[in-house]
């Protein structure tokens, strides 16, 4: 018969499920801090994801600027 030792004895392996979960668990709480950081910057830098000339035509659409005026910021924006 062979000695598993009194820390390994039949309960031993019972340990191993709480060591599991504690590591899926701290690891998902990692990953979601994470992502949220990341998701959180990303809006920040990059704000709306319009473009300049995108910005441009909202404004002459919505009676903001003139067609002169749009015209002159769209040959600015394309040298």
């Amino acid at each position: 018969m062979m000695y598993w030792g009194h820390e390994w004895g039949n309960w031993g392996w019972w340990m191993v499920f709480p060591m599991i979960f504690m590591v899926l668990f701290w690891g998902g709480l990692i990953w979601l801090l994470v992502w949220g950081v990341r998701r959180w910057t990303h809006h920040a830098y990059h704000g709306t994801g319009n473009t300049p000339l995108d910005i441009a035509k909202t404004r002459y659409a919505k009676g903001e600027i003139t067609k002169e005026q749009f015209e002159e910021i769209k040959k600015n924006l394309q040298n």
